[in-house]
């Protein structure tokens, strides 16, 4: 990172709104065109170099860019995008499952928008955790790696790893308690 990079990043670390304007400003565009090629969706890849941006805002106080701002951008929705991908490969396998399974039963109005609103709070409640416990819980619970894969993947702790996936069971705990109370 050159030293104009430097300088931008540390002012964004302070809190500086007009900093962090120009560089999103300066890279908005790009990204999105960047992010189109794995997305093909306009609307999501807006979603989604917004969120990085959002999420580099946030997270200010910790930004420690150790490539090019460029780089570090483009990596980031990169990121992102193929979360988005692996997300929509999930819901396909689900849907997929879904009417495998349910093909010869008959489902009630009642059930379906139970199951939905069921996907709705699990996805609230994933997208509410802090950016690293989300992606621990993906790791482990959608891409099936075992906690010491995931610590060496992400140059934490094993104990990291369980401690963050502690915090995302409790709050899934706690969303779906209330759910089964208000569907009982």
């Amino acid at each position: 990172m050159n030293l104009f990079e430097k300088k931008i990043v540390r002012k964004i670390r302070e809190g500086n709104i007009y900093e962090f304007e120009v560089l999103f400003k300066k890279y908005y565009e790009m990204l999105c065109a960047f992010g189109y090629k794995y997305l093909e969706n306009i609307e999501q890849i807006e979603e989604v170099v917004q969120d990085t941006f959002y999420n580099i805002w946030k997270n200010r106080t910790n930004l420690n860019i150790k490539t090019s701002m460029k780089s570090y951008l483009y990596t980031a929705v990169k990121n992102n995008c193929l979360q988005v991908l692996r997300t929509r490969s999930l819901d396909i396998k689900y849907e997929n499952y879904y009417k495998a399974n349910q093909s010869n039963k008959s489902i009630s109005p009642i059930q379906e928008l139970n199951a939905k609103e069921l996907a709705k709070i699990i996805d609230k409640t994933l997208n509410a955790l802090p950016e690293r416990c989300q992606k621990i819980f993906r790791m482990s619970r959608y891409e099936g790696f075992k906690y010491q894969e995931i610590a060496d993947k992400l140059k934490i702790s094993v104990k990291t790893v369980e401690a963050n996936m502690s915090k995302a069971l409790k709050s899934f705990r706690g969303e779906l308690k209330e759910y089964s109370e208000l569907i009982s």
